[in-house]
């Protein structure tokens, strides 16, 4: 599954959205409260944990993992560097 697909779909399975909210690759995840900090935690403990990276903290910035297409990419280059 791509990497994006598996984020969403953590997401989707985690947290409430309501049904008519269309959630966008690029919209922000915490400016549309889809997540707030503690639900930030738990999407940053399950990409670690499923694409098996470790995230630093200084690497826990919006620009790294506030939408589902940022995420994705920060994803894909933390593989980069593990390879």
């Amino acid at each position: 599954m791509e990497i994006a697909n598996q984020v969403r779909a953590f997401i989707t399975e985690n947290f409430y959205l309501d049904d008519s909210f269309e959630l966008k690759d690029k919209s922000s995840l915490l400016d549309t409260g889809v997540v707030d900090s503690t639900g930030m935690l738990e999407l940053i403990a399950h990409i670690e944990g499923a694409f098996d990276i470790e995230i630093d903290d200084d690497e826990m910035i919006p620009e790294n993992l506030d939408s589902i297409a940022s995420a994705a990419d920060f994803v894909k280059k933390k593989l980069a560097e593990k390879s």
